[in-house]
Parts: C-alpha cells; structure tokens; sequence
C-alpha cells in the first residue's frame, strides 16, 4: 500500500499534463477553450474559493482540492482561497434557501483550522509552492461606492439572473445579499489576478456561471484573458448525494467530528459501482494500481480489496499512517474476528471511542489477579444485572478476548497489552474494559 507523503513528490514534468491527468481521472468536466495552451506554455497559477462557514472542511471538498493537488503535481501553483468575507454572505449556488451568516471572528477561526487541513494535500514551499489567501483582506476593507463604480457597473441584471445560480432561486426568492455574491467572487478572481497572477480559477460544475463571471470581469477591466475549469459533482451509484454518513450527518476531516475510524469506515462502505471511480477521484494511486484494483473488483468482490486501498489511502493522507493503521486493526478486530491480541496501542485507543468502554472498578474486594466479567457486563451496560450475566455466561453467550467465556472471572495474565479486556456478547455486541 503506496502512500505519498508530500502531494508534489514524483510529480509529472509536462506542464500541460493536468488536463490529461484529470480527463483519465474522471474529474474533468469543463473548461475554457483556451486553457490547453495556458498549460502548455508554462507555469499557471489556479485557485480554488473554500467555504469557512464551518471549523473543518468535509470529504464534499476533497474533488476541488485534488484538483489543486494534480495541478502542483504537474508545476503549477495552487491558490486556496478562503472566503472570509464571502463567508459572511453566502454562495447561494446548489442551496435553495438562505444560509445562516456567520461573524467575522468565527469565520476568522474556521479559516486557520482550514488552512492546517489543507497543509495535508499541498505543498506550501519549492517553486511550484501553494499558497493560502483570504478574501477578507480586500473584501472587508472595500466600499459600498467603489464597489459598485468598479464592478457593478460591468454586469447587467439581464446578465446576472439568466445564471443557474440565481434561476434556481427565483421562485422561492433569494435576497439581495446572495444576489451579490456572483459579482464578489468575480471581484475575487480580479484581485488574485493582480494580487498573484492567477489565470484560472476552478470549482465543481455548479460554480461555472460565478467563475465566468470572474472572466468578463477581468477581460473588462484589465482586457486580458483568464480561464476557467470545473469538475463533476459527485453522487452515489444509488442517486444519493456522496459525503454523507450513513446517519446522513457530514463526513469532516476534522477527527473530533469525523473519528479516524468512522472516516476510514465511511470510504469501506463504497459501494463495488463506484469505488472504481472513488480510487480516481480521492487518491494518488497510479493509473495501473487501479486498473488492477478494478479488476479485483470484478473477479473477487467480496474481499473488498479496492475498499481496502482506498480506505487506507484517504485516511492515512487526511489523518496519518499510523491512525489509517489503527483504523484497519480496528475494522477487522469487529467485522472480521481479527485477534485482539494483535491490536497496536493506537488501535485499542481509538477503540475506546468506537465501542463501550468502562473502568474497571470492582463491587467487591476482589482476588489480587482476577476480573470479574460478569460484574464488567454490567459496568459496560451490556446487562442490567448480575443475574442476567450469570444467565448469558451461561448459554455461552460471552467471549472475553476472542475466546469464549466458561467462567465469571478472568485472571490478569489474560488481560490485552496496556491491561485491557475485551468483552463481547453474541456476534457483534463489544465493550472494552481498561484494569487500572
């Protein structure tokens, strides 16, 4: 299992290498007639607007950073934009009501907690080093009248309301706030333009009429030309919208949102339709790797190898090696009867968070070296009382370790490495107990 620890190394030497690369991966859906060449005749700088309306980006914007990551990878220079001062207005593009505005103090944490996730993906020295802005800078500072007499001025109403953005929006209203946010974010693309140089901005397919926006405004107002490059929104083989848990709640990068385990289960759940196009979109596995990978899929489903690959890959890039590590222990010691004996200590604390977990604090002075299980069922809220762990020892129904259970108490040689007992009732119920 090949994980790349630096997004640039290894990277293509052909500038014009991102469209092909993209077009293989299935994460090309359009772009100006243009950009080819751009590519072709040296070193482009894109950028890529991120929401900080929340504390963590989720796994919904790892397309548009890939996207970034391709294009670093071939020399080019990525650009990730922060909208702290968008963020207080709100993208009406794929909504169709108005989101809740955020002050400037939380957007202002969100954007640094944003910016160590995308430290992950990018790499922010060498020469084809990223860089992270924030439209807060000069959107804050930026008068109603300039505004208006600098940009407005450039775009019709005609214009602005035949976008997808805001046809979508009409019939149930969208107010003058979000109306705005086309020409803010076409403002954007003018100012990194002059600010960094940037020639091309990318997004999901949603975002074609802002970015084209952004366009006119600098043919206009600078008269040269920029370019603009979009990628497919992603659903499920099943219709559903992809990113979500399968309690429907978002799937963060964050770990105190989203556990390394649950992210890393989260990528196993793919179903065997798209875990093919899953493997092009979300790694940096070679064309070859999936290949074989899919072919795998096809002959020996049930082995979930190219889950496997992926699952790990992912996790190990947006959390590390040894917490996709102990994901997996953890993976297989409750879906595959792993021995717990082999479990790292990485894994028995990220368990600890996945399954019950109690300290073990005897009813009664106990012998020096023994456990008693059916006191630990109840410490768990695996029972309700001793007599129904008396009765469920009794039928066979406990193991404690792997091994099932013929008595009530465990002595300590038994115990897991950092002196813990793994409790399990039937085939899938478990609890962890820690022996202080």
């Amino acid at each position: 299992m090949s994980v790349i620890s630096n997004p640039a190394d290894s990277a293509p030497a052909d500038v014009a290498a991102p469209l092909a690369e993209l077009a293989w991966r299935e994460l090309l859906n359009q772009h100006t007639e243009g950009l080819p060449a751009a590519f072709a005749a040296g070193q482009v700088t894109a950028y890529v607007g991120f929401d900080p309306t929340a504390s963590s980006l989720h796994v919904g914007n790892l397309i548009p950073i890939m996207g970034l990551v391709h294009l670093q990878r071939a020399g080019h220079r990525p650009i990730a934009l922060v909208g702290g001062g968008t963020g207080m207005i709100g993208d009406p593009s794929g909504r169709s009501s108005e989101r809740n505005l955020q002050d400037l103090a939380t957007i202002a944490t969100n954007a640094e907690a944003i910016r160590l996730q995308l430290a992950k993906f990018l790499d922010f020295e060498g020469p084809s080093a990223a860089k992270l802005v924030n439209n807060a800078d000069w959107l804050c500072s930026l008068s109603l009248i300039e505004f208006l007499r600098d940009t407005g001025k450039h775009f019709s109403v005609n214009y602005m309301m035949a976008k997808d953005s805001v046809k979508s929006r009409l019939e149930n209203g969208i107010s003058y706030t979000e109306f705005t946010y086309m020409l803010l974010q076409a403002f954007d693309y003018l100012e990194l333009n002059r600010r960094e140089g940037v020639t091309l901005q990318m997004g999901g397919s949603d975002q074609w009429g802002n970015i084209t926006a952004g366009l006119e405004l600098i043919r206009k107002s600078q008269g040269s030309d920029a370019h603009a490059l979009t990628f497919p929104l992603i659903t499920n083989a099943d219709g559903t919208k992809f990113g979500k848990s399968t309690g429907g709640g978002s799937v963060w990068l964050d770990p105190q949102r989203t556990s390394p385990y649950q992210f890393y289960q989260f990528w196993m759940g793919a179903d065997d339709r798209d875990v093919s196009r899953y493997l092009r979109f979300y790694t940096l596995l070679s064309r070859g790797e999936i290949e074989s990978l899919d072919e795998a899929v096809r002959n020996d489903p049930g082995k979930r190898a190219a889950q496997r690959a992926l699952a790990y890959d992912v996790t190990a890039r947006v959390h590390s090696v040894e917490a996709a590590r102990a994901a997996q222990e953890v993976s297989a010691l409750l879906f595959e009867k792993a021995d717990p004996h082999g479990l790292s200590d990485a894994a028995l604390t990220a368990l600890r968070s996945e399954i019950r977990f109690a300290e073990y604090t005897p009813a009664a002075q106990p012998a020096t070296d023994e456990v008693d299980v059916l006191h630990a069922l109840q410490l768990l809220g695996i029972v309700d009382s001793r007599g129904a762990a008396k009765r469920l020892l009794e039928q066979g129904g406990i193991s404690v370790n792997g091994e099932k259970l013929a008595q009530p108490t465990v002595t300590y040689d038994r115990l897991l490495r950092g002196r813990h007992l793994l409790v399990k009732k039937g085939q899938r119920e478990f609890g962890l107990l820690h022996v202080p």
